[in-house]
């Protein structure tokens, strides 16, 4: 796309976020849940982590279950409908299959049209994410993108045996 004004002068353009959502699982995990079977204990969870509690989906609630409503709560802060974004970008490493994206399947769910893939790199991949979009609409080549972030650790990731790893983890989108 041309970036420029129609007297030949370069235009910058320019992202902000128009709206955002989040979806977090009902089902409440306490540290008291892992000291029913590993050797560890409220106090110490909290003294090394600063955790007290994380979400965790059912089985069979996979990563664009969860992201669905918190993708139809930022398009409604931002007063969008699906058909008015250009494409999807979602942050994963624990999506739906190894394909299609789990951007392709939210696209579905939403009845939205456009660009879809995911981004998967861990802790910093929503950062990654919203720099890829943000790169899109600054170069002219998308307008409106919705951004994810979602993962679901608890049924997919987590060996619920490590003390040292499963007490950190919860399942969100955002």
């Amino acid at each position: 796309m041309d970036n420029s004004c129609e007297d030949g002068r370069s235009i910058t353009l320019s992202s902000y976020i128009a709206g955002v959502g989040y979806a977090l699982p009902e089902r409440v995990i306490s540290n008291d849940y892992f000291s029913s079977y590993l050797d560890t204990n409220d106090q110490w969870i909290i003294d090394r982590t600063g955790i007290r509690e994380r979400r965790w989906v059912e089985p069979g609630v996979a990563a664009s279950d969860l992201a669905l409503p918190a993708c139809e709560r930022a398009l409604a802060d931002a007063q969008l409908a699906p058909k008015d974004i250009d494409g999807i970008v979602v942050a994963t490493v624990t999506p739906d299959f190894i394909f299609p994206s789990t951007a392709c399947v939210i696209q579905a769910k939403l009845g939205a049209r456009g660009f879809a893939f995911d981004v998967n790199a861990v802790c910093c991949g929503f950062l990654y994410a919203f720099s890829v979009a943000e790169g899109l609409i600054a170069s002219g080549q998308a307008r409106r993108v919705l951004v994810v972030g979602v993962d679901v650790y608890s049924t997919s990731m987590i060996n619920h045996q490590d003390r040292g790893t499963c007490i950190l983890f919860g399942d969100g989108a955002g």
